[in-house]
């Protein structure tokens, strides 16, 4: 499928004069619907809206591709704008945004509207095509602008791509990769490929986005290359570039500064990758470039989308326990007086006990590795079952992602015929001791001290202001999600009904 085929006339317009961001965002994703694309609005502008939170969509040179995949699209598509003024959309560079496209993007798993954008991406990093663009007549003639940039690359590369390299040409490999996986990956991707041809350096991007991995780097091309450029903004793979020159940076730099990374690479100052692992390696990135806050968000959220699956899951099989036990409601038997209604509990209530572990194992392996994630898991039902709740299984992600980086560094002056035995003993056994101990006697205390505390506090407020009481409640059950501030109101919820 092609650009023009998702971009109607409709949904284009070329004389917009949004005076910020969110007029802005409004503005497309009303194009949007214009062309037939979405089935709920609101619930697709909130899913807009999210993304930017996450991250500005504006890319720099002037555009900015906001997107969202959900329910509420009916069929992936694409709306178009044009702010010959430019406006304010908290771009990577600074600047104003001036051509916009917005991407919708059913939630399916036929992902064609990722390669659609792949294209997209690639097309605006050249000039000429950015310039014809912005200076487009109609809606037509914006579309004939990309029909005939689309038709000219891709069907020049796919002559090309037969032909065989240079036999004295100098090669340099790339990964280019995102946290959604979607606009700054293939721009990245895009912009060292083209400042690449423009050196007569010959390269390969492996793009890692949320359609998976694309152009797959080799063993055989790993090993004739002289260097590897591993532009991203999330844990990739890396322990296959040990003994390669290997620069880490952000995402950004590789659509800002491709000519840079590639010199550097080239240089042969660079030194080589040791390949201790792939969240190591990100880290050296990180540590460098990255605040301590944005560092933690990154583990965070690593452990936070893993779990989320288990907290709907078992969230709404608990629910329909609840539905279909409507006759035994008000008594002790509600939610589980029916086997239909047991079966659900049961399922979903184990699903949904599992999301502490999970929480706390994904932190623990986005910061360690595969060895941390033992320890974060078990650091998880420690919290659960010490009291210390959803705190602690987030103080014990971050522990054991933390002691495994500390055991390498201390088993580092082991003799290496003892290398074999730290991931399989050394780590898991010593590692899980150390988990034990702070989890039972330094985390669990103080942190279950302060849900019992918050619940004092809920209580003391029944008996001086109920109104205050009403709103602490109805803000705590709605701000986490089913974290420890809505599960300490809830229960106190409960607790006050049962007395009454």
């Amino acid at each position: 499928m092609k650009i023009v085929d998702l971009l109607k006339v409709e949904s284009i317009d070329l004389k917009a004069q949004p005076k910020d961001k969110a007029a802005a965002l409004e503005h497309l994703i009303t194009l949007m619907e214009s062309g037939g694309n979405l089935l709920d609005k609101d619930e697709y502008r909130a899913c807009v809206l999210r993304r930017e939170e996450e991250g500005s969509t504006g890319i720099g040179e002037g555009i900015a591709i906001p997107h969202a995949k959900t329910s509420a699209v009916k069929a992936p598509g694409l709306a178009a704008m044009l702010v010959k003024d430019g406006v304010d959309f908290d771009s990577l560079d600074g600047e104003p945004a001036k051509l916009f496209f917005l991407i919708a993007a059913p939630d399916t798993k036929d992902n064609v509207h990722l390669d659609v954008l792949s294209h997209l991406s690639m097309l605006l990093m050249n000039d000429n095509f950015r310039s014809e663009l912005l200076n487009a007549g109609s809606a037509k003639d914006f579309l004939a602008v990309i029909d005939k940039y689309e038709n000219e690359k891709f069907e020049d590369e796919e002559e090309e791509a037969p032909a065989a390299e240079p036999a004295k040409q100098r090669k340099v490999l790339a990964v280019t990769a995102c946290p959604t996986g979607i606009a700054h990956t293939y721009m990245a991707a895009e912009a060292l490929q083209e400042m690449a041809g423009k050196m007569g350096v010959a390269m390969k991007v492996e793009t890692n986005g949320s359609g998976g991995v694309k152009n797959k780097l080799t063993a055989a091309e790993i090993e004739e290359a002289e260097g590897i450029i591993v532009a991203a903004d999330k844990n990739v793979p890396v322990e296959r570039f040990a003994g390669k020159p290997v620069i880490f940076v952000k995402v950004a730099d590789g659509i800002n500064k491709p000519k840079e990374l590639i010199e550097e690479i080239l240089s042969g100052n660079v030194s080589a990758y040791a390949g201790k692992g792939g969240s190591e390696a990100t880290s050296d990135v990180a540590d460098a470039e990255e605040s301590l806050g944005r560092q933690i968000y990154k583990h965070l959220m690593n452990g936070v989308s893993h779990m989320l699956p288990f907290v709907i899951g078992g969230g709404i099989l608990i629910a329909l326990a609840f539905m279909f036990d409507m006759e035994f409601a008000g008594t002790a038997k509600f939610g589980s007086g029916t086997p239909l209604a047991a079966f659900f509990k049961n399922i979903g209530g184990l699903a949904f006990s599992m999301m502490m572990p999970i929480l706390a194992g994904y932190i623990a392996m986005s910061i360690g590795e595969r060895p941390a994630l033992m320890l974060g898991i078990v650091g998880g039902f420690l919290a659960a079952s010490g009291g210390s709740g959803f705190f602690g299984a987030l103080f014990a992600g971050f522990i054991g992602g933390y002691l495994i980086l500390a055991l390498r560094k201390v088993f580092s002056v082991l003799p290496d015929s003892l290398e074999g035995l730290k991931p399989i003993l050394l780590y898991p056994v010593i590692g899980l001791l150390l988990m034990g101990i702070l989890m039972t006697y330094v985390i669990n205390p103080p942190t279950a001290a302060f849900n019992q505390w918050l619940a004092g506090a809920l209580a003391s407020m029944s008996t001086t202001s109920k109104v205050l009481m009403g709103f602490v409640l109805g803000a705590m059950m709605s701000i986490d999600f089913g974290g420890p501030l809505n599960k300490a109101a809830y229960v106190f919820g409960t607790a006050s009904l049962a007395a009454a």
